[in-house]
């Protein structure tokens, strides 16, 4: 599904030249759970924001499902990334005021999906990260931390993605919650979903099949 070569990126700010990645290669296959770990500043977000598509690497090239996507536009890319990928983000970023089945089915309001349909994906999704209807009208607001990441994650699933990328998803989570919601992911992973976690917490990152560690822009290990 994904394949790196030589990807580097840098950040010019003034006459100052700093590089962030430098000439990172790695492949993910389809049905991986993977955990890029590594400290602050050691390149892992910047990592994450090129595989979602949502930066560019300044040389080398990112394959996703086959497709040599340095090459795209910023339309060609915006449109395969709210496809073909789900996100998930530390801060969960919900509407706090709307209920947790509207939360979940905002990315297909404009997918030319029937409000029906977009209503039975949004249950199908909350179904399968362990919501049941009694939570679906309530909004995000009156949730715990641990289901409305847990909102957050169903969100990522309507659309049905290739991959499922995690930012930190466990941040503001105590560790009883982070389990939980690590749960979910294994479960998720267990139906073939490929996914690609990002922390700098080890004990989350026991959780992946394989772990990836980042340190000063380049990988220091992979392991499985």
């Amino acid at each position: 599904m994904i394949e790196c070569k030589n990807i580097t990126k840098t950040y010019q700010t003034g006459d100052t030249q700093t590089t962030v990645l430098n000439n990172v290669s790695l492949k993910i296959a389809v049905g991986e759970f993977v955990a890029i770990v590594g400290p602050s500043g050691s390149g892992k977000s910047t990592l994450m924001h090129i595989l979602g598509l949502l930066d560019t690497p300044s040389s080398g090239n990112y394959f996703f499902d086959n497709q040599d996507v340095t090459k795209l536009s910023d339309d060609d890319l915006a449109n395969l990334r709210r496809k073909k990928i789900g996100f998930v983000f530390q801060a969960f970023n919900l509407l706090p005021r709307a209920s947790v089945e509207r939360n979940v089915y905002l990315p297909l309001i404009y997918s030319g999906v029937t409000e029906d349909q977009q209503k039975k994906l949004a249950r199908k999704a909350l179904f399968d990260v362990g919501l049941d209807e009694s939570h679906f009208s309530k909004r995000s607001n009156q949730l715990s931390g641990g289901q409305m990441q847990r909102v957050a994650i169903a969100r990522a699933l309507v659309n049905n993605p290739s991959l499922i990328l995690a930012d930190e998803p466990t941040g503001n989570l105590d560790t009883k919650t982070s389990q939980l919601v690590m749960d979910t992911f294994k479960k998720l992973h267990e139906q073939g979903r490929t996914i690609v976690l990002i922390t700098h917490e080890h004990d989350i990152a026991q959780n992946a099949k394989r772990i990836i560690s980042v340190r000063d822009g380049q990988i220091e290990s992979d392991t499985k």
